[in-house]
């Protein structure tokens, strides 16, 4: 694995918990940790989303995937975390399998959040639950403008299953995703790069939409801040929401279980 250590702290007297997250909810569960007294070290996959998490004397930042079980084992081994946390993204499938793996393997304490808000289980008529990207093709899109929110990844399977729609993608602001949306052949002026809303309101994504003209937006699934600031924005616009199902059922503990069960050091 190649890694980058932002900053680290001195020791504390608190054990350590070792958190997987990203942007939307790791910041503040991390910040919530710290409060307590633990000693956090948080693994995310770029610098960009490590710069959401503020310094703190206790807090250890690492950048970079972790490429096999054997590095996660060495790294476990070394660290000896009290808790391992994982609070990625639900279609972050990899990852997600390989702690639960390793931790399973080596005893290690495990707890996964699970980001389900009890608002996305609420029925809305704007928004139509889809179970795959293929399942696009079945619906009547002809000559809509469609905001792609799902990701770089997945962008090129959700523009061949959308030959009639005119394209536009919202990435997030690093090199790779813009990168992978140009190279599906998108105009420069049809994507945006940039992280949601720290907010959750979606202003900035809301001016977007008004800009483009668009008629139908494609989001993800994810259960946290990104899903509901595109609920929230449709539902202001009047837009239909086309929502990807999240690849498998979610498990874990709701944030006040989590945080229960992991108590203070």
């Amino acid at each position: 694995m190649h890694e980058l250590r932002l900053h680290q702290g001195a020791a504390a007297a608190g054990g350590w918990i070792w958190l997987f997250a990203g942007t939307g909810e790791g910041p503040p569960l991390a910040a919530t940790l710290l409060n307590r007294g633990w000693r956090v070290r948080v693994s995310v996959v770029t610098a960009a989303a490590a710069r959401a998490y503020r310094q703190h004397p206790n807090l250890d930042l690492q950048v970079g995937a972790i490429g096999s079980d054997a590095a996660l084992e060495q790294q476990l081994q070394d660290l000896r975390p009290l808790w391992l946390v994982d609070a990625t993204h639900p279609f972050a499938l990899q990852i997600s399998a390989r702690l639960e793996r390793v931790c399973t393997q080596r005893e290690q304490p495990w707890l996964q959040l699970d980001r389900r808000d009890s608002s996305s289980a609420q029925f809305d008529p704007q928004v139509q639950p889809l179970q795959h990207l293929a399942d696009l093709k079945m619906l009547a899109l002809s000559d809509e403008r469609l905001l792609l929110a799902i990701g770089a990844r997945q962008l090129p399977q959700a523009l061949a299953a959308t030959p009639q729609c005119t394209h536009f993608a919202r990435v997030l602001d690093q090199p790779g995703s813009l990168q992978a949306a140009l190279a599906c052949g998108l105009p420069d002026d049809h994507i945006a790069c940039l992280r949601p809303s720290a907010s959750a309101e979606g202003h900035l994504e809301e001016a977007l939409c008004r800009r483009w003209g668009i008629t139908r937006v494609l989001c993800r699934q994810g259960g946290g801040r990104s899903e509901r600031l595109w609920r929230q924005v449709c539902q202001r616009l009047q837009l239909p929401l086309l929502l990807l199902c999240r690849p498998q059922a979610a498990t874990g503990l709701p944030l006040a279980l989590l945080l229960e069960k992991l108590g203070h050091p």
